[in-house]
């Protein structure tokens, strides 16, 4: 008798433990907000329902929508690329450092050299006061000396980082380029819709050349324009396009263009990448491993938000490597959904996702002491 109640109890143990283990029932998310990790999260999606049953549908427009829908709760989660501060932001609402990237400058130049540019240089040519390729600036950008960092590997061909998420530094090397630039106007195209890229962009400019990029930081790149952008001589020549694709899709039509956007929009449009020169005078490239020596430095705050170290002496540091924040809500009415949103978090910064399926799309895994942090953001959810 006493077995067969052994028994009995065992059986609904792991009963238990098996219903435990498994949703009750699979959740189907509603996601929406910034392009710019909408790949990432697209590719994510077949791995997510395997590991969890779950399954979401993520609309891929801006950050203000995002936001817009965060307000209006509309939908499940939201993404942003901007830190989310209006007065309109629910009490409830938290920020997420969910998804790493770089912000590439794009190019169409023709032929095979790399492009060199420094934070003052971008600032005069996005600013309308750097109006033609041969330009000086750019010139001495593109020959003369800079640093390549090259870092301790894995076996697996990954850098190997210290225990705060910096990638150890092997050696430098000096790297000596020339670069003879076309006689050829420069046709900026900007984003034209309100944008999470665009603040992170001009928060760039104003934080590292400041005596060029003189506006603050903004959504919308018209509006943190540095002069008149209506001027005469920029008619026709700074042109605007709607989303990520849109900039990239133009700039790939118009020879001699340059734009900002996600690496993997380059291959699509047969634009090239120009490198960035950094605060320690090395050319870098816009890849995970620079990203990710730019973002240990991040300081986070109670909210979740990032403040960026744009003066970094980082060797090996992008400076335009960005985190695009889940918005989500810390008293959903729906508890259920409240889990497999964390859930979905917890997969999105997963080797499995961020290493796995973002790496070979040019997003950065955030590890170290800021995946701690977006640990800790994502347990507040429910």
């Amino acid at each position: 008798m006493k077995i067969s109640k052994l028994a009995k109890v065992a059986a609904l143990a792991l009963a238990f433990g098996l219903v435990a283990g498994t949703p009750a029932y699979a959740v189907d998310l509603q996601g929406s907000g910034a392009s710019f990790p909408a790949l990432l999260i697209e590719g994510c999606k077949a791995g997510f329902a395997a590991n969890t049953s779950h399954t979401y549908v993520y609309a891929s427009s801006s950050s203000g929508t995002g936001q817009a829908n965060s307000d209006k709760s509309i939908g499940d989660f939201w993404m942003s690329d901007g830190a989310y501060t209006a007065t309109t932001k629910r009490a409830s609402l938290i920020h997420v450092p969910l998804v790493a990237a770089p912000i590439a400058l794009l190019h169409n130049l023709p032929g095979s050299k790399t492009l060199n540019l420094s934070a003052e240089t971008v600032a005069g040519i996005f600013g309308g006061k750097i109006t033609r390729w041969n330009d000086p600036a750019i010139q001495a950008d593109n020959n003369r000396s800079t640093l390549k960092t090259v870092y301790k590997l894995d076996a697996n061909g990954n850098p190997r980082k210290d225990s705060k998420g910096y990638p150890i530094v092997l050696r430098t090397q000096t790297v000596i380029s020339r670069y003879t630039l076309p006689n050829q106007p420069i046709h900026v195209i900007y984003r034209s819709d309100s944008s999470g890229t665009t603040e992170n962009f001009t928060n760039y400019l104003n934080k590292s050349a400041p005596s060029v990029w003189t506006k603050a930081k903004g959504k919308v790149f018209k509006d943190g324009f540095p002069g008149n952008i209506n001027d005469i001589g920029n008619l026709g020549r700074i042109i605007g396009a709607a989303s990520s694709s849109g900039v990239s899709q133009l700039s790939g039509k118009t020879p001699y263009s340059i734009t900002y956007a996600e690496v993997n929009y380059a291959a699509a449009n047969k634009l090239k990448i120009a490198n960035l020169i950094n605060p320690a005078g090395s050319s870098v490239v816009p890849d995970s491993t620079g990203v990710g020596a730019f973002l240990a430095s991040a300081k986070q705050d109670a909210n979740g938000y990032l403040t960026y170290d744009y003066a970094t002496k980082e060797k090996g540091a992008y400076p335009l490597g960005i985190v695009s924040y889940l918005l989500a809500d810390t008293d959903y009415p729906d508890k259920t959904k409240a889990a497999a949103v964390k859930a979905f978090a917890n997969y999105i910064l997963s080797s499995k996702c961020a290493k796995d399926v973002g790496g070979p799309l040019g997003f950065s895994v955030i590890d170290g002491d800021l995946l701690k942090k977006s640990l800790a953001q994502v347990a507040k959810i429910g």
